[in-house]
């Protein structure tokens, strides 16, 4: 890290890069990330990393390391609770982790670039608002995706880091444009992007998570989803 102080621009580009990072293993990469953090392995953290990249690998061994580490052994609680609430309290040691960094790179800031900085990084939703749907980064709905569509990702060498092509609040903002025709085939209603919704694998209609009953949750665990209207016609058939 540089010994000469960093301007307000620079540390908030870092973060946000950071938790663009992050926000892709909770949501877009979520059962990659999951299926990395096994707690049959030593304790293991939770990167972002300053290229948009994300890792899950073990500690820093210098101390005190270069920059403050994340939260140690998020493995270890991933099956002593639901997966929603391990991947909140996830989110939340993620903030604080994204806090601390930085402000210990801006150390060096004075009071009213504090001040910015903070109110810069205040305007982002945080981790824990994204991962719990308070502010929704939702997979776009065409007609080829199906219910499980996810976005692509690149894949590094050893197949941990991972790449995002556009920010987060870029994808849903522009999700909202290109989608605002999309109707709900139950009450009509138009598409949101901080709306849960769920696509159809047979008709390839989008409808609302509420109109058909659906949580978030309980999509997780659907193979293959049917809207009211497909599994009335398969049981006339």
């Amino acid at each position: 890290m540089s010994s000469s102080p960093r301007t307000v621009e620079e540390i908030f580009k870092d973060y946000n890069a950071r938790r663009t990072g992050i926000v892709r293993a909770l949501t877009y990469d979520v059962d990659e990330f999951y299926n990395l953090c096994d707690p049959e392995k030593e304790n293991l953290c939770l990167y972002g990393h300053p290229n948009e990249t994300w890792e899950v690998n073990l500690p820093a061994e210098e101390v005190p390391p270069e920059l403050p580490e994340p939260a140690l052994g998020i493995n270890f609680a991933r099956d002593g609770m639901t997966r929603r609430d391990w991947l909140s309290l996830v989110a939340v040691h993620s903030d604080c982790w994204l806090l601390s960094v930085a402000f210990f790179i801006g150390a060096r800031l004075n009071q009213n670039e504090r001040k910015r900085l903070f109110s810069m990084i205040n305007e982002l939703p945080t981790v824990f608002e994204v991962v719990t749907e308070r502010k929704h980064v939702k997979e776009k709905p065409t007609a080829d995706s199906g219910s499980k569509s996810r976005g692509s990702t690149k894949k590094s060498t050893d197949g941990q880091a991972k790449s995002t092509p556009k920010l987060a609040d870029e994808l849903y903002k522009e999700e909202e444009e290109e989608h605002g025709e999309t109707l709900c085939g139950s009450c009509g209603g138009n598409y949101s992007a901080d709306e849960f919704w769920i696509g159809c694998d047979i008709c390839e209609r989008w409808y609302h998570g509420k109109c058909v009953k659906i949580t978030p949750a309980k999509a997780e665990s659907i193979k293959q989803y049917k809207c009211p209207s497909c599994s009335l016609k398969r049981a006339r058939q």
